[in-house]
């Protein structure tokens, strides 16, 4: 199979085996790149900003990725928006792509995981895998130590709570948290009054 027809095949969420030499030698490019990513200085916001243009499917204006940052296939099938904040240790495992809306947030060691393997134990050992795209929406926060699977889709607006493990899709306009996420409650307006429990918002804000 010519590499190209391969590499629709990883994404395409059907079965492959994942051990293909000229498959290993293509990602080792965008690795590459990666890596001197990840050398790069906290003062060299702007070559940052370069680099990550060259190695995104597409990203948007202001968008800052703290290193180290991890992905399988260097960000080439990652698609942000604008105003995107990732902090430190964000890991995309973009075989398959991923798309990332306006004005979301990572904390620490978020895990974005479009890869995963079949539970039959004679394909995994010809390391058979499978690719799922992953949807996540405008400003939306996921909290730090969050797992995201493949196939899911997080609409607009919604939190993830810290640690959780999200394998089904979560609504917009929600806070959802746990293992494995649930919908805990919807954004109310009282969220417009107070920012962290008893602690209110200045009204002026949000003018």
């Amino acid at each position: 199979m010519k590499l190209e027809d391969l590499k629709k095949q990883v994404r395409s969420g059907a079965l492959y085996s994942c051990d293909d030499e000229e498959l290993a030698v293509d990602q080792l490019k965008y690795l590459q790149k990666l890596y001197k990513y990840n050398k790069t200085k906290p003062v060299q916001q702007k070559k940052r900003e370069k680099m990550l243009k060259a190695m995104f499917a597409e990203i948007g204006e202001n968008c800052y990725v703290e290193t180290p940052f991890r992905s399988n296939w260097g960000g080439s099938n990652v698609h942000f928006g604008k105003n995107i904040y990732a902090n430190f240790n964000l890991t995309l495992v973009d075989d398959a792509d991923i798309y990332v809306g306006d004005s979301t947030m990572f904390g620490p060691n978020v895990i974005v995981c479009t890869a995963g393997h079949p539970i039959n134990a004679k394909l995994r050992e010809q390391v058979y895998e499978f690719n799922i795209p992953i949807h996540i929406g405008k400003n939306v926060w996921i909290g730090a130590n969050s797992v995201i699977l493949p196939g899911v889709t997080i609409g607009d607006n919604s939190v993830i709570g810290a640690g959780s493990i999200v394998t089904k899709d979560i609504p917009s306009n929600v806070v959802a948290f746990g293992i494995p996420c649930k919908v805990q409650r919807e954004i109310s307006e009282k969220d417009d009054k107070f920012y962290f429990k008893d602690m209110q918002i200045d009204p002026e804000l949000l003018k």
